[in-house]
């Protein structure tokens, strides 16, 4: 059996030097492996995608001018953030891991307990958060309003100048075009056999066969965009409200959004509150079956995976 350095050596080669960085051409074209992207509730321009990107980034959204959306959806980490629970402002901390942005488009809803049913609903809520930006959305309207150069980018973009529906608009249209595809995985499918090597194409076996990790990471986005309860959170035997909190059903105590595994080895840590630190964690603790509780997902269940079949799938994992 290769050892886990070896097959990182192997892997290096396959990784590229620098990763894709968003672009408004992905809302046309999205990379090989990924389905046509469901069409934008209002049409998208360049412009709108320029003024989102340096929103995006700009601290002028948050209450104290301290933290941008990219302070916690970092692009260096997947967009996503290396903190469990991101530091917001005044000392707070966001009360959710901050997941990855990756092919966010794709979404049936958006947060961990699918409370919210859009996109352009979602980017306006962590300025609002007194945990995340805290800041009023009528006041960053106003700051946004007084501010030369984003009066003039929001007159290129839009026609209505600065308002809540165009904010939401451009930095859902940047969001749009934050996609990751054209893995070794979406070569491999497509003719080219070379792309992948022997490990990760054991790896693959184990994700379809015996790890049965399809089930909920469903190709091509590597995730079925549900709910599942898996025991993290669980104290003294009782799962977090979860989902619960948003459909008020028992049934969904627990239960929190599905992530994609589309370029899960930069987003450490997982699970929705940060709890497990490494993607040999997250292996370890779907081969044992998870944290039993009452809620449990009946899918999970211990795992009979060896010493390889492990560092296999971490492979595999590693290349999408």
């Amino acid at each position: 059996m290769r050892t886990l350095p070896v097959i990182a050596l192997l892997l290096a080669a396959r990784v590229p030097a620098q990763e894709p960085p968003p672009s408004f051409q992905n809302l046309q074209q999205p990379p090989l492996g990924l389905p046509a992207m469901p069409p934008p509730p209002a049409p998208a321009s360049a412009a709108a995608f320029a003024l989102g990107e340096r929103l995006f980034a700009d601290p002028i959204l948050s209450v104290d001018r301290t933290v941008s959306c990219r302070h916690c959806h970092q692009p260096e980490h997947g967009f996503a953030s290396p903190e469990p629970l991101p530091a917001g402002v005044q000392g707070k901390h966001a009360v959710r891991h901050a997941p990855t942005l990756f092919n966010r488009a794709y979404g049936k809803s958006q947060r961990w307990d699918g409370s919210t049913p859009t996109l352009e609903q979602f980017v306006l809520q962590p300025i609002q958060d007194p945990n995340e930006m805290g800041l009023k959305l009528e006041d960053a309207l106003q700051r946004l309003r007084t501010d030369p150069g984003y009066q003039q980018a929001f007159g290129k973009a839009f026609q209505g100048g600065v308002s809540d529906q165009n904010l939401s608009t451009a930095l859902s249209t940047f969001v749009r075009g934050i996609t990751r595809a054209d893995a070794p995985i979406d070569r491999f499918q497509h003719g080219q056999t070379e792309a992948i090597i022997r490990e990760q194409r054991a790896g693959l076996w184990i994700f379809e066969s015996k790890g049965s990790c399809w089930r909920c990471h469903t190709p091509p986005l590597f995730t079925d965009e549900s709910f599942h309860d898996t025991g993290i959170g669980v104290q003294n035997g009782e799962p977090e409200p979860g989902r619960m909190a948003f459909t008020h059903a028992a049934e969904d105590r627990g239960r929190f959004k599905t992530p994609t595994l589309r370029g899960v080895r930069l987003t450490a840590p997982y699970m929705h509150d940060g709890s497990l630190a490494t993607l040999e964690d997250v292996v370890e603790f779907y081969a044992r079956g998870g944290n039993h509780n009452q809620n449990l997902d009946p899918r999970l269940q211990p795992l009979e995976l060896t010493a390889e079949d492990k560092l296999n799938l971490l492979a595999f994992l590693r290349s999408l």
